[in-house]
C-alpha cells in the first residue's frame, strides 16, 4: 500500500492506534464520573507544558506530560475540597495554561505561536521517532492502569462513598485517574490535538453505550471504535489532505449517531424477546419489570 511505503505515515499510524486504544480506555472513566470535559481543562493545561518545552529547547511531550499531571493533581484537589470557588479556580487554571504556553513559546527561540497549531489540532507528520517513542511508553502506562485497575477504578467512579466503605484508598484512585487523563492528553496531543483530544475520550464511549449494557462491553466496543475512527482518521487525512484530528474527532460523531440510530430497534426488539422470556404481556412503554428498554439493574455494574 501506498500509505505504508512513507516512514512519517508508519509512525503517524502507529501513534493513531495508539491513541485510539488510549482515550477511550481513560475516558470511560471519566464518563462514568461524569467530568467528560476533564480532558479539555488538562488540555488547555498541557499548553504551559508545550511552551516550557519550546523554552527549554526539549521534548514538548514530556514537559507536557508533567504540566499536564501537575494541572490534573490540581483540578482533583479542587473537585474534592473546592467547596465554594471550585469553578472560579478551574476557569483560572485553564486560561492560564492557555496563556502561559503561547507566553513561553513567545519567549523562546527556536517557537512561535504558529508551532503551536500543531499541538492544538494535531499534526501528524511531525510525529519523529523520538515522539513515538514517548507515546508508546506513555500509552503503555495508561493501558496497564486502566485495564490492570479497572475493577477498583470502576468502583471510585461509579459509588465513591461505597467504594470508601468497602475499604478502597478513594483519593488515591480518583488521583490516579487524574493523572492518567493527564497522560493520555500528552499521548493525544501530536494525532487530535489539545482541543479535540476531550472529544476522543469521550465520543466513543458515549458511542459504545447505546449498544451495550455492561461495563466490560462498552469498555472493549469503545476501544474498537476509537481504533477504527483514527486509522480511518488518519488514513482519510493522507489521501484527502484533510485536517487529521479534526477528521477523527467528526468520525467519532457520526459512530455515534450511527449507532444511536441503531439502538432503537435493537432496543425494541429486546424488550419484545423479555416480555416473551418472562409471559409480561403488551409493553407499550418497551419496559420489562419496570425497567426501561428491558434494562436490569444489574447490567451497569458488571465489570
Amino acid at each position: 500500500m501506498e500509505i505504508l511505503e512513507t516512514a512519517f505515515m508508519q509512525r503517524a499510524l502507529i501513534a493513531a492506534l495508539l491513541v485510539g486504544i488510549t482515550a477511550p480506555a481513560i475516558g470511560i472513566y471519566l464518563v462514568q464520573r461524569r467530568q467528560a470535559l476533564m480532558g479539555d481543562g488538562i488540555g488547555h493545561v498541557a499548553m504551559t507544558g508545550v511552551g516550557l518545552g519550546f523554552l527549554l529547547s526539549t521534548s514538548p511531550i514530556w514537559t507536557a506530560t508533567a504540566v499536564s499531571i501537575a494541572g490534573a493533581v490540581t483540578m482533583e484537589l479542587i473537585r474534592a475540597y473546592g467547596r465554594t470557588r471550585g469553578d472560579i479556580a478551574l476557569a483560572m487554571l485553564f486560561y492560564g495554561g492557555m496563556a502561559g504556553g503561547v507566553m513561553l513559546v513567545n519567549m523562546s527561540d527556536t517557537g512561535s505561536t504558529g508551532d503551536l497549531s500543531a499541538f492544538l489540532f494535531g499534526s501528524l507528520s511531525t510525529v519523529s521517532d523520538a515522539d513515538l517513542w514517548a507515546i508508546g511508553l506513555l500509552a503503555a502506562f495508561v493501558v496497564l492502569v486502566s485495564v490492570g485497575l479497572r475493577r477498583q477504578l470502576f468502583a471510585v467512579s461509579q459509588d465513591e462513598e461505597f467504594a470508601r466503605v468497602t475499604g478502597l484508598p478513594v483519593r488515591a484512585l480518583n488521583l490516579l485517574i487524574a493523572v492518567t487523563a493527564a497522560v493520555t492528553v500528552s499521548v493525544a496531543m501530536r494525532v487530535v490535538g489539545l482541543l479535540l483530544v476531550s472529544a476522543l475520550m469521550v465520543v466513543p464511549v458515549a458511542a459504545a453505550q447505546q449498544l451495550t449494557r455492561s461495563f466490560r462491553a462498552t469498555f472493549v466496543l469503545a476501544v474498537a471504535i476509537g481504533v477504527a475512527v483514527t486509522l480511518t482518521g488518519t488514513t482519510a487525512s493522507y489521501y484527502q489532505d484533510v485536517p487529521p484530528g479534526a477528521t477523527i474527532v467528526l468520525l467519532a460523531i457520526a459512530a455515534f449517531i450511527a449507532l444511536t440510530a441503531l439502538a432503537t430497534p435493537l432496543a425494541r426488539r429486546r424488550a419484545r424477546l423479555a416480555e416473551a422470556a418472562l409471559g409480561v404481556p403488551g409493553d407499550p412503554a418497551g419496559c420489562v419489570a419496570g425497567v426501561p428498554g428491558a434494562r436490569r439493574p444489574g447490567d451497569d455494574v458488571r465489570v
